[in-house]
Order: structure tokens, then C-alpha cells, then sequence
């Protein structure tokens, strides 16, 4: 019961939010406590989508990117940093979880914070066997416009239009197959793509 009430107590917080540091409560954030069978079920599923503006971030080879350059997929954004064993745990289980979309379906963004950025991360994901893992980069942490970044590990979900449709600030086990389920829920829900 006390992990339950301290769960909800850290997403009931307000957030940062779009407009300068000023703190907003996402839609939908005053839902009722529901009952936690798995990690899953601590994602919150937002009523309505909420506009994300469009932030830049950089890739591994340090050029600055959007969310924007994604639209037409689910996007998964994952805020991450290697001094954080839970945000650490989810990377593999993330990794796999992208495998199991088409690639125009959806993409995971796993966004490291770190202050040493590619030259420390890198060499960190080799040591645990994930030197092909696709991190992005956000050193100043200026995502910290449009997304709370007091907590990680933290995931939001964007849907084909970069809308903020889901979030989840604590650790999930993606491997779960209702994260697949939810994922997937997200898709079918959006436009149809023709064949």
C-alpha cells in the first residue's frame, strides 16, 4: 500500500510543461488510483492528446533533431542517464520492444541526459554489451521545456501527429507483453496507412 500511495504521489506532481518552465498539469493527471498487476499499469493513458512543441535533441553524430521528423509514427520517448541503475535495467527490454513494430510504425527515442553526453554514454553501453544501442542526446536538457525531467526513468508517448497521448515516470518492464498490447493499441488507432 505505501509503494502505491508514493507511486501516485509522483505522478499526481505538477509538471514543466510547454510555455518557459512554467508548471502545468498534464490532461487526465487527476485520475482515480488504479490497481498496479504490472509495470504497465502504471502508464497513464492522457484522455485527450496534449501539443508537444517540438524541441531539439541531437543524434549520436551530434546533429540536432525533432520530434517533428518522426510524425506518422508512434513515438516513444525515453529519458535516460548511465548514473541511474532503473533507467539502465529498462534499455534492453526497450531495445526489443522496438523490434517488434514495423520501423513506419514506431520508433523508441531513448534520450540520455547525461553531462558528458556521446563520450560517456557510448563507451557505457559498450561495457554492458549494447554498443549498437541508438541513444540520442539532450546535454543541456533543454527537453526539460516540454517534458519533467526531475525523474528518471521517464516515457512519454507521442502518437503519429507528435501529440503527447501517454507518459510514465518510473521504471516499466517493456518486455511485458502488455506494453506490446498498448503499443500496438496506439497504432491501430491512428490513420491507416495505405499497403
Amino acid at each position: 500500500m505505501k509503494h502505491k500511495v508514493a507511486v501516485i504521489l509522483i505522478l499526481s506532481s505538477a509538471f514543466s510543461f510547454v510555455g518557459g518552465g512554467i508548471a502545468h498539469a498534464y490532461p487526465g493527471m487527476q485520475q482515480a488510483a488504479k490497481p498496479v498487476e504490472s509495470t504497465v499499469d502504471l502508464i497513464n493513458v492522457l484522455p485527450k492528446t496534449f501539443p508537444i512543441e517540438p524541441v531539439p535533441f541531437n543524434d549520436v553524430d551530434g546533429k540536432a533533431i525533432d520530434f517533428s521528423q518522426f510524425k506518422g509514427k508512434i513515438i516513444m520517448v525515453n529519458m535516460w542517464a548511465t548514473w541511474c541503475p532503473p533507467c539502465v535495467r529498462e534499455l534492453p527490454a526497450i531495445e526489443r520492444l522496438a523490434t517488434k513494430f514495423k520501423a513506419e510504425d514506431f520508433v523508441v527515442l531513448p534520450i540520455s541526459i547525461d553531462a558528458e553526453g556521446k563520450q560517456q554514454v557510448q563507451p557505457f553501453l559498450s561495457s554492458l554489451g549494447m554498443a549498437n544501442f541508438n541513444s540520442y542526446y539532450d546535454q543541456p536538457q533543454s527537453l526539460g521545456d516540454v517534458f519533467p525531467l526531475d525523474t528518471i526513468p521517464a516515457t512519454f508517448i507521442l502518437d503519429q501527429q507528435g501529440q503527447l497521448i501517454a507518459f510514465v515516470r518510473t521504471y516499466v518492464d517493456w518486455d511485458d507483453a502488455k506494453a506490446a498490447s498498448l503499443i500496438q493499441g496506439f497504432i491501430d488507432k491512428g490513420p491507416k496507412k495505405p499497403d
